[in-house]
């Protein structure tokens, strides 16, 4: 693994461009069947409070490795050849190969996407361990951001292992470690509880929630991979964003103002932007600061 780190940075990123391909595919998986996993257990567990039959998920078995993905116009089995990272949809022209029917396009964006991210990463970062550690935040962070937007819904099955991985990371990484253990543990009850002030703040002022419990465990989780230094860069970009954007989506898209907007995704996207360039955006700023 080691040996890794002599290979030319254009060179890393290549290959994890191609492996990000991959990903990208198996992150497509996953955000669109993990809800519906996570659905059929509520029901099942409210069934069984209720001692009534658990209902069954789509065609028995139903996780992230089965059944095979299928076109949900026609049913027909996707072969190998046709599920080529964003090749295949373009040699099929976005449409089934067998009913002609439209294929989302944010399915080869989301493979793209995780592609030049991780390229990005391994670019950007040391090798080997600590590009990879930011590889594989990368694309859990991009999976929660896709659950997110379609279900508002940030699982605790992912944001939990998240956080623990962060601090495990940082405690036996040492020289590849993100941070200090010290800072990586303040970060993550900084991160919870940061957010779970303005929660209850807003629920006060407003009685209404203004963001989910899932938006808490991100912050913390980006608390405990970063340390609670990036935390304040990460609220302040991820507010910005989130206002510009659903501005936006008011002004330009006709919104309902009462609709939420999930906040999973400008956390996301800030956490990762805090990743790479975190050290010298705040170096920067506490430079402009003090000659001001």
């Amino acid at each position: 693994m080691e040996s890794l780190a002599t290979l030319p940075p254009a060179v890393l990123a290549g290959i994890a461009l191609l492996f990000g391909l991959l990903v990208g595919s198996f992150l497509n998986v996953v955000v669109h069947r993990l809800p519906i996993m996570m659905r059929a257990e509520w029901r099942a567990q409210c069934a069984e409070e209720m001692a009534q039959p658990a209902p069954e998920l789509p065609e028995g078995r139903f996780d992230l490795v089965a059944p095979r993905s299928r076109c949900p116009g026609c049913n027909r089995p996707i072969r190998a050849i046709e599920n080529v990272p964003v090749f295949s949809w373009l040699a099929l022209r976005g449409r089934c190969a067998g009913c002609k029917q439209r294929i989302s396009p944010r399915y080869p964006a989301v493979e793209l996407l995780t592609g030049l991210m991780f390229a990005a990463t391994a670019w950007l970062l040391p090798w080997p361990w600590t590009a990879l550690a930011g590889i594989g935040l990368t694309g859990t962070l991009i999976a929660l951001t896709f659950i997110d937007i379609d279900e508002q819904l940030l699982p605790d099955s992912i944001t939990l292992p998240l956080l623990w991985a962060g601090l495990l990371f940082n405690l036996f990484a040492g020289e590849h470690a993100f941070v200090a253990i010290e800072d990586a543990l303040i970060g993550a009850v900084a991160g919870y509880l940061a957010l779970w002030l303005v929660y209850q703040g807003f629920k006060l002022a407003t009685g209404r929630e203004g963001m989910g419990y899932g938006d808490f465990k991100l912050l913390a989780a980006l608390g405990a991979w970063l340390g609670w230094q990036m935390l304040p860069l990460v609220i302040l970009l991820s507010a910005l964003v989130g206002a510009v954007v659903g501005i936006a989506m008011i002004l330009l898209l006709g919104r309902d103002r009462q609709v939420p907007i999930p906040f999973g995704p400008y956390l996301a996207a800030a956490g990762w932007i805090a990743m790479i360039w975190g050290p010298a955006l705040t170096g920067a700023w506490l430079s402009y600061a003090g000659a001001g």
